[in-house]
């Protein structure tokens, strides 16, 4: 494809997940799609990006601090040279330049800034819904991680660019079903081989569900005793009372917080485990349950979310909130015969693979022709 994209990764984390993951998968393959790429990052950040994308040219000019990101961003990151000499800029990260001659693409994960503001901390959510109406006016054409952000999109800023639905992909090479090596790999990392564990991974914050997944595994620990709850991800904010309530459990010698996983134990963790569940209120995407299937776990996530419509049949739903309905849904998946968490295995897999990362690649292709086009 001949076009010069810059693309704004200065706002991925050291601990990359969630939207951070997106931005790597984008930037790695962009250049093999035939793209002229310059990855703009932090002045600090550069050899990170260098190896993960060896054909894009790094251009390290985004100040370290993010208040200082945020103001170099709206003020003079869009008049740039990194901009100036490119032919579509993409923001993969809600905000987008206040000054820019270029064409600017935007992605947008979810609205949860506006549907849940409880979910967030309060400056975040002033600040991001501001960001997302300048950018869903201003920006010559949206990205939206799924058709449910898109629907929200239209319902709470009607006036808006238009928008190219980009779902998530998986790295299928990576989150597989070959469990070869997996016992070496706890064995690395000191975990437990033979313990029976239901497995959260994710980022602690409010929206994730956690308080909920305490409730019912505190239920279901009454009724099974050698079940363990393990936790992975990063923390978050507004932890307080998820950490008392963590102290406080009644099977809290059961209850292991892994912390942020290295990449190549996740996968493990995942096949291994008795059930995966992201008790999530709501997301934009919710990429953990697409890397859980495409391991061939057996799921339990929350209905009528995002998460629902990328699980398709090979999930198990809840409410989201219904601790009772999740213990019950996890007491029946850590109860399967071995042949049904195969044969259930074999289908989370199946609807992992309808998900792929050069297709959701293709879709921002499109996204970059039609902003160029309407420069």
């Amino acid at each position: 494809m001949d076009v010069r994209v810059a693309l704004d990764v200065s706002a991925v984390p050291i601990q990359v997940a969630g939207a951070g993951r997106y931005v790597v998968e984008v930037a790695r393959r962009l250049p093999a799609a035939g793209v002229s790429t310059v990855l703009v990052t932090r002045r600090h950040d550069a050899q990170r990006w260098r190896e993960w994308s060896p054909e894009s040219v790094v251009a390290s000019i985004v100040p370290d601090a993010r208040i200082g990101r945020l103001a170099y961003e709206a003020w003079l990151l869009g008049v740039s040279g990194a901009a100036r000499n490119a032919d579509v800029w993409h923001a993969p990260h809600y905000t987008m330049p206040r000054r820019s001659p270029t064409p600017t693409v935007v992605t947008i994960h979810d609205l949860t800034f506006f549907t849940n503001p409880e979910w967030h901390e309060r400056s975040k959510v002033a600040f991001f819904r501001r960001a997302i109406r300048h950018s869903a006016i201003h920006a010559d054409v949206l990205i939206s991680v799924s058709d449910f952000t898109a629907r929200q999109l239209t319902e709470l800023v009607p006036n808006h660019a238009p928008v190219v639905v980009a779902p998530h992909g998986v790295d299928l090479e990576r989150f597989n079903t070959d469990a070869s090596f997996d016992d070496e790999l706890f064995e690395q990392f000191a975990l437990a081989r033979d313990v029976r564990y239901i497995f959260f991974v994710g980022t602690l914050e409010p929206r994730k569900g956690v308080d909920v997944l305490l409730q019912a595994f505190g239920d279901l620990a009454k009724v099974d005793p050698t079940i363990e709850l393990w936790l992975a991800g990063q923390r978050g904010w507004g932890l307080v009372e998820l950490d008392r309530a963590m102290a406080r459990h009644s099977a809290a010698a059961r209850i292991h917080n892994l912390g942020f996983v290295d990449a190549a134990l996740l996968p493990a963790l995942l096949r291994q485990a008795k059930a995966v569940t992201y008790p999530s209120r709501g997301e934009g995407f919710g990429l953990p349950v697409l890397e859980a299937m495409a391991c061939g776990a057996t799921v339990v996530t929350t209905g009528a979310t995002v998460m629902a419509d990328v699980a398709g049949d090979a999930a198990i739903l809840v409410p989201a909130g219904d601790g009772a309905a999740l213990a019950e849904a996890l007491a029946t998946v850590v109860a399967l015969s071995d042949g049904e968490r195969e044969r259930r295995g074999r289908r989370a897999r199946r609807r992992a693979e309808s998900f792929t990362w050069d297709s959701s690649l293709s879709q921002h292709l499109v996204a970059y022709e039609m902003a160029r086009g309407r420069s």
